[in-house]
């Protein structure tokens, strides 16, 4: 059963109660994230989000790790490009200890200049451990790259210069600016008993001043753009893609069923065409990213810069009798059931139900049932995918990243096209 209340401040408190488990998952979701930064605070979020584990006037750093570890639990936090969340999981009976230590760091953190210090020697290793893994980094590039000019293309943990020159004071500003009521919602899923966890809150919580953060939100620009990187590596590493839909859009299952067929699985036709009938790549997929009000459609492959061209030429390829021929049933049945699987069995952990609540809430307004979105899949026909394959695969947004070693390849713009 899911229930929702709002504290007289405005923080929204949502919970799915799940009898069979001996656990709950508890997360502080607060809805801003690296978007809603200025470039020359670029990672201010990710920032903050590390902050909070570094001691409370209660507790040192040590105390919050040696707290949750004494219950089995785990304490954790990630930010996106829209959001943070703070969560915890422990058995049941621990839910009060979680919601005092989540409530503490998240109410009363220090942001010590020394702690702070050492953070942002920590989050600078972070970023350069990204740019040692190509494989990771890619994406990053082809998010600067895609939506260039633009706060989504913005890297969530910062770059170098950011993270040097964030301030003490310009770190407690944005946290005072950002943990508003408003944008605060508490979701639990798992053995919890609603009333009880409001009980724990409202007192914790009602010091969060009402209100909410105002950004400006900005309307992506799309443009064809290539960028090749020459980096002595062993592989060389691409992304391609184009626009796609926002969250809530109403042509989204098509959305998904798309990327299920081109590269979201293993009997995907790019796995298929390019790993398992060619050989050139050992990893080659493709994905999804949606936000608010705007999206992108990826394919990555690792190959080399022997083989680069070929899997450029394949993907176009098969991106493009999406458009011209309609998917074979069997294929579409397929995907439809990969979708479905893949969603009922991530509802078999409360982490991702807990995540599921939020989002939810985030980019919906309600919960949206299982039966709802099971059925959403199920309406999506072959018309309506390739309706859709005509509209996103297009080449003015089409974008190319590559890094590795380019061996005197010319990646120019001509080497695209739709």
């Amino acid at each position: 059963m899911i229930t929702k209340s709002v504290l007289d401040n405005g923080i929204r408190v949502i919970t799915q109660k799940i009898p069979r488990l001996h656990s709950v998952t508890i997360g502080i979701w607060v809805t801003t994230g690296s978007r809603h930064e200025r470039p020359e605070i670029n990672g201010v979020t990710h920032f903050i989000e590390h902050l909070l584990f570094k001691g409370t006037a209660r507790r040192t750093a040590r105390n919050i790790a040696m707290e949750i570890d004494s219950v089995g639990g785990i304490l954790n936090a990630f930010t996106g490009r829209e959001y943070v969340c703070y969560y915890s999981k422990v058995l049941t009976e621990h839910l009060p200890k979680a919601v005092d230590l989540l409530s503490d760091i998240f109410l009363n953190s220090l942001f010590d200049p020394d702690e702070i210090e050492k953070e942002r020697k920590v989050i600078l290793q972070e970023i350069w451990m990204l740019k040692d893994t190509p494989d990771n980094y890619i994406h990053d590039l082809y998010y600067q790259n895609f939506w260039k000019n633009h706060p989504l293309g913005m890297s969530i943990i910062g770059s170098e210069e950011s993270v040097s020159n964030l301030t003490r004071d310009v770190l407690v500003a944005s946290r005072e600016e950002r943990f508003k009521a408003d944008d605060v919602i508490i979701t639990a899923a798992g053995n919890v008993e609603h009333d009880e966890l409001l009980h724990l809150l409202t007192g914790l919580f009602s010091s969060v001043p009402e209100g909410g953060f105002s950004a400006e939100s900005l309307e992506p620009v799309y443009e064809k753009r290539v960028e090749a990187i020459d980096k002595d590596l062993e592989q060389i590493h691409l992304c391609l893609g184009t626009k796609a839909l926002p969250q809530n859009h109403h042509f989204r299952y098509e959305g998904y069923i798309l990327n299920t067929v081109l590269g979201g699985s293993m009997s995907s036709k790019l796995f298929q065409e390019i790993r398992e009938n060619r050989g050139l790549a050992y990893s080659v997929y493709s994905y999804i990213t949606s936000h608010s009000d705007a999206g992108t459609i990826v394919v990555y492959a690792g190959t080399t810069s022997e083989q680069l061209l070929e899997v450029i030429e394949i993907t176009q390829r098969e991106i493009c009798k999406l458009k011209n021929d309609p998917v074979p049933t069997q294929e579409l049945n397929l995907a439809k059931g990969h979708l479905k699987g893949s969603l009922l069995l991530s509802l078999e952990n409360c982490d991702n139900i807990m995540t599921r609540l939020a989002k939810d809430e985030i980019y919906f307004g309600r919960h949206t049932p299982i039966e709802e979105i099971t059925s959403g899949i199920e309406k999506v026909n072959q018309e309506s995918l390739m309706h859709l394959s005509r509209e996103l695969f297009v080449d003015d947004s089409l974008t190319l990243q590559v890094i590795g070693k380019l061996r005197g390849l010319q990646i120019t713009p001509s080497i695209i096209s739709l």
